[in-house]
């Protein structure tokens, strides 16, 4: 039997990342030998986004909180790089993946936060979009300001922000402090 009818068979048929039914391929999850075992059945939508890390479009990518149960290694594998490659903590911190599969998963991951140019870090917001310096962003949640005695309200607009070398943080002014800030609780206004 193929390595294509195998996951054929093991996948029923649908992109075992999405569910999507059209346009299946195999996709081999480096560093692979090329066999089904180190292989997954996916769309060429998961396809496009897994080759693109630039482009991972956070909506589609919510078919992980279920795909990242899978049985399959493979599966677990992609879905341990995507999320990282997502900075989805939340789901990180719920997966559980063996020694030897979180080691797979660290040894081929993704990095949508540098791109393969020049290793730019790419910060984002809480909704996806690409921050670059100068740029104004809003709070989306109360956050307490450590050390400066206040707390920063959902709303508040930090205008002129600077990127940092780590792609979950920015920094910005409130109150006239210049304070580092998670960027996943912002949103580009």
């Amino acid at each position: 039997m193929s390595i294509e009818q195998t996951l054929q068979e093991r996948s029923g048929n649908i992109c075992e990342l999405c569910g999507a039914s059209e346009g299946l391929s195999v996709f081999d999850v480096a560093p692979s030998e090329g066999s089904a075992d180190q292989s997954i059945y996916i769309c060429e939508t998961c396809k496009s986004q897994i080759e693109n890390p630039q482009a991972l479009d956070t909506d589609h990518w919510r078919c992980l909180g279920d795909s990242m149960w899978s049985q399959v290694p493979a599966v677990q594998v992609m879905a341990y790089r995507l999320l990282s490659a997502l900075g989805d903590q939340d789901q990180l911190d719920m997966l559980y993946l063996e020694d030897d599969v979180k080691a797979w998963a660290e040894a081929g991951m993704l990095n949508a936060s540098s791109n393969e140019e020049g290793g730019a870090v790419v910060q984002r917001d809480s909704n996806g979009t690409i921050l670059a310096e100068g740029d104004t962003v809003t709070l989306i949640k109360d956050l307490e300001v450590k050390g400066a005695g206040f707390t920063a309200k959902r709303g508040t607009i930090v205008k002129n922000i600077r990127l940092t070398d780590d792609p979950r943080y920015i920094e910005g002014k409130i109150n006239g402090s210049t304070i580092v800030l998670v960027a996943a609780f912002m949103k580009k206004a």
